[in-house]
């Protein structure tokens, strides 16, 4: 629909192929709307550019928190599988593309440093007008909607593009990252916007508005019910979000649109131009039943192969997880707290990257040290650890370790233990036990959490009646890639992931 830059794209395409990406923020379940820069990605790969695509899971966060951080990495993983379906779907090949998530450097140094010089020349008014558009805008807005803006510009620049592509409705931040990337010292990008596919119901198509939309999961009969509801009066091409839906999404993929009718109404009719078909419309020689029908028809031929991917128990679980349906809190038994049943999930447990500062025997025990461990507190932690016949003193001494936080300290022969280190532990005998090593680069005190359960607050305090820890624990191991596991789900920190050295198949304790 418009392009700022045309000159400048002119002239890298007189030198080199057009480096460009397109971001999502993972949010909401993607609707059919995503079919239109889908299909501009295809153009863009035809024409022989290079292509990233951005699932932007910090930005989905900073937007008025759409997306919980406890649920951001399941969503995440959700919209990269849905989106490559949509991309097969309509003959995209995969290997041409580059995915990237936003997390992956948007977390460094380097870029919160750049994120801190942009909050030091960006006016409140512009971060606010910027995101006007994108953000949810509420009454009383986030600081962190007001951040927004100002990771998208910084995207440019990281993901060392020419040019973004987005909606019509980011034009606001594409002016606002032209204005304040080269006082950063970076370049002016090119920015190139496809037109805004209307909702069901007339105005934008939402994610958040259940009845604009057809979600890429709805089934056929949902897509039938959806249909049937909308307002499609005969002749009226203003406001239509039939015909809308007709002109943006379905003609750029097919070039053609086929109305279904019996024969005694003329029979079926193909039209390989919008402006014919709404002539058409527009004079009664087109039924809306027939029009709506006839979507219907073409629409589930483009959500099929996307429903049959989706088809497969792993691909259901992640979509449930991803997006639970809202549950409701039944009455409260007579007698009883008016309480939910409380979720044992990972995130409850406070595990931290830790480094040994000291290793001592325990002055009544043979088989236990004594350590003191930095895990990036103002005071070392003391914890007792039974390894002495396992991991040699010197191993132990200024090495990371992987360390329970919350347990409730416990004396051991005398000496309180302010936490567990975690161990990897082989199943038959002999026992051998190996300690659990953060990915290298990492900070004492870093969090250490499970893949899908990065949010949520830790307890204050594991109450040792709940079982909390060995409910989970039960469910701890290693995978044969020596990596450390909760269900199938790696223990992760910023960096990567917690290994061990060898013992593939082991516990965790």
């Amino acid at each position: 629909q418009e392009v700022l830059g045309e000159e400048k794209l002119k002239a890298i395409l007189k030198e080199r192929e057009l480096r460009i990406y397109w971001g999502t923020a993972t949010t909401g379940k993607p609707h059919v709307a995503y079919f239109v820069p889908m299909s501009k990605i295809a153009d863009f790969l035809k024409a022989g550019c290079e292509v990233t695509i951005l699932f932007a899971d910090l930005h989905a966060y900073l937007d008025n928190m759409k997306a919980p951080w406890e649920l951001l990495e399941l969503r995440t993983r959700y919209y990269e599988h849905i989106i490559k379906a949509v991309l097969e779907s309509i003959g995209v090949p995969l290997e041409k593309l580059r995915f990237v998530r936003g997390t992956e450097y948007q977390l460094s140094k380097e870029y919160t440093l750049d994120v801190y010089r942009l909050s030091s020349v960006v006016t409140q008014h512009d971060a606010k007008k910027a995101g006007a558009e994108v953000v949810k805008q509420v009454e009383h807005p986030l600081l962190s909607g007001l951040l927004y803006p100002g990771l998208q510009a910084l995207d440019e620049e990281y993901l060392k593009v020419d040019a973004q592509f987005g909606g019509v409705d980011q034009r606001k931040i594409f002016t606002f990252a032209e204005k304040y990337l080269p006082s950063l010292g970076y370049a002016k990008r090119v920015h190139l916007m496809n037109p805004m596919v209307p909702g069901l119901t007339g105005g934008k198509m939402s994610s958040s508005e259940e009845d604009s939309k057809i979600d890429l999961l709805d089934r056929k009969e949902d897509v039938k019910k959806k249909l049937k509801k909308v307002f499609c009066e005969p002749g009226n091409v203003e406001n239509n979000g039939v015909l809308s839906f007709i002109k943006h999404v379905l003609f750029p993929l097919k070039s053609e649109f086929v109305v279904l009718r019996e024969e005694k109404w003329g029979g079926n009719k193909t039209y390989t131009s919008y402006e014919a078909l709404e002539k058409d419309f527009a004079e009664l020689v087109v039924h809306p039943g027939d029009l709506k029908n006839s979507v219907e028809v073409a629409l589930n031929k483009l959500l099929d192969p996307i429903r049959e991917k989706f088809n497969s128990p792993e691909l259901k679980k992640l979509s449930s997880a991803a997006y639970p349906t809202p549950s409701k809190a039944k009455p409260a038994e007579k007698g009883t707290k008016n309480s939910e049943p409380e979720d044992v999930v990972p995130s409850r447990l406070d595990i931290r990257v830790g480094k040994v500062i000291s290793v001592e025997k325990h002055p009544d025990a043979d088989s236990l040290y004594v350590e003191k461990i930095d895990v990036g507190e103002a005071e070392p932690r003391t914890v007792v650890s039974g390894l002495v016949h396992f991991v040699p003193k010197e191993q132990l001494q200024d090495r990371l370790v992987v360390l329970l936080c919350n347990l409730k300290p416990q004396k051991m022969r005398g000496v309180e233990s302010q936490g567990m280190v975690l161990c990897a532990s082989s199943v038959g005998e002999p026992r051998q036990v190996e300690l659990l090593d953060p990915p290298a680069g990492c900070c004492a005190g870093e969090r250490v959490y499970v893949e899908g359960y990065e949010g949520g607050e830790p307890d204050e305090e594991l109450k040792p009646k709940k079982k909390v820890f060995e409910k989970l624990q039960a469910d701890f191991h290693i995978s044969e890639d020596c990596v450390a596991q909760w269900k199938q789900r790696n223990f992760l920190t910023k960096l990567g992931t917690v290994s061990c050295k060898s013992l593939r198949g082991g516990s965790i304790s």
